[in-house]
């Protein structure tokens, strides 16, 4: 895994706003928040990707997520959010480290930006595609 900023944050070696950390885990705030109050949640576990992070990292950032979520809306006064996990450069992870935001949505000039081009899904192949991934589940 390559040496990434969250690493030295870990390491104490560059500061952050830190918000919570247990053993697992640590949030702090993004140093370029798209609006106020945005978050960011990583495990300590290196790991670049969902796929690729322990059960026992993963539980514990499903544990914190939630707390995180009502500590940001309470403090920022914004009931509307996003919650984002990019994984691979081509999903748009810029840090090849696990890593959840947690962004504020005070307004349409605020906060997360997306566009959602969806498309129907076939029920033939739908059908054979979940069957593909429940047989994955191991």
């Amino acid at each position: 895994m390559a040496e990434t900023v969250f690493g030295k944050i870990l390491r104490g070696e560059i500061p952050c706003h830190k918000v919570y950390e247990d053993t697992h885990v640590l949030a702090f705030l993004d140093i370029n928040p798209l609006s106020r109050g945005h978050t960011l949640l990583i495990p300590k576990e290196p790991a670049e990707t969902l796929d690729a992070l322990s059960d026992e990292s993963a539980a514990a950032l499903g544990r914190v997520l939630p707390r995180l979520c009502r500590a940001v809306v309470a403090a920022t006064g914004t009931r509307e959010y996003n919650v984002l996990e990019n994984n691979g450069r081509g999903a748009h992870q810029a840090i090849e480290h696990v890593h959840f935001h947690i962004i504020p949505k005070p307004n349409h000039g605020e906060g997360l930006g997306i566009s959602w081009p969806q498309k129907l899904l076939d029920k033939t192949e739908g059908t054979e595609l979940a069957r593909t991934i429940a047989a994955a589940m191991l």
